[in-house]
């Protein structure tokens, strides 16, 4: 069975307690990996302002994760998401080689700049 490489990004109530932020992360990366997934890693950012207000929320706790998995893990581990209470948001990205190019020059830290200043440029403002 083919693995695909993912990125899921997922909002947590933020009224939860460290624990429970815990417990759900953990929960989800169960999921995957009880379905043939590889977890390759996870973020958590911590409680961030929402762009818009959900559930009368204008925060919440974001978690970002890679993963390799075959393309019905996703099923499930959606279908879970969308009953899970807790869980407010969710998004999944199915990496195509382009994507995953930027991944791996971005973990070797080698992205390259997409701008710089040339010191004519800088010249020219003053």
């Amino acid at each position: 069975m083919k693995k695909h490489f993912y990125e899921m990004t997922y909002i947590l109530n933020p009224v939860l307690d460290e624990d429970k932020f815990s417990e759900v992360v953990s929960h989800v990366n169960k999921l995957i990996e009880d379905n043939d997934g590889e977890i390759v890693d996870v973020d958590e950012w911590g409680v961030k302002k929402l762009a818009y207000d959900i559930d009368k929320k204008s925060t919440g706790f974001y978690v970002n994760m890679y993963f390799k998995a075959p393309g019905e893990t996703i099923d499930v581990v959606e279908r879970n998401m969308r009953i899970h209470d807790d869980i407010m948001r969710y998004l999944t990205l199915k990496y195509d080689a382009k994507m995953m190019r930027h991944y791996t020059l971005a973990q070797k830290g080698e992205l390259p700049a997409l701008y710089e200043e040339t010191e004519e440029e800088s010249d020219e403002d003053e």
